[in-house]
């Protein structure tokens, strides 16, 4: 049994559109740069497909609500959104969706050993669970994490 506050729970949202229309938002021909803002704003490149971007796999991509705080140092916050591939093989070190013992779903970073399996949280806080060889663990592989930008007080930002 895990600690259901000691990990990232995926609440299913749904299977992923077949056959959707593509849906191309205008993207800037320059990078983000994280410093001072670049003279050439203006310029544009074509459009990305957010589907096409997301999703590879439209019959076996899943979507998933993230929940819990255990992933927040691989970039994984609650309400984030997780595009599971089961077509995809997991390797080692892979962002995962794992199942066991009817156990709901979880976000965890795969770690596989000649004898065993183990699920690594992304919070020092949480320890890793430990899986012996032969233990029935389903494991996806997580192909996209659509990220929710939030707004608060937390971040301020001096100036002069």
């Amino acid at each position: 049994m895990i600690d259901p506050v000691s990990t990232t729970f995926a609440i299913p949202i749904g299977v992923a559109a077949l056959d959707v229309p593509a849906c191309f938002l205008r993207t800037s021909g320059m990078l983000a740069e994280l410093g001072f803002p670049s003279p050439a704003e203006d310029h544009e490149e074509d459009g990305i497909d957010l589907n096409a971007l997301l999703i590879r796999n439209a019959p076996a991509t899943f979507l998933y609500r993230a929940s819990g705080d255990s992933m927040l140092l691989a970039g994984i916050r609650d309400g984030d959104i997780l595009a599971v591939d089961r077509s995809v093989t997991p390797r080692d070190r892979d962002l995962v969706l794992a199942s066991w013992d009817g156990n709901a779903p979880c976000c965890k970073i795969l770690h596989l050993f000649d004898d065993h399996i183990e699920l690594h949280s992304a919070n020092a806080r949480h320890r890793p669970i430990v899986f012996e060889a032969g233990a029935e663990v389903e494991v996806f592989a997580i192909v996209a994490v659509v990220r929710q930008v939030t707004r608060g007080a937390t971040h301020r930002v001096r100036t002069g």
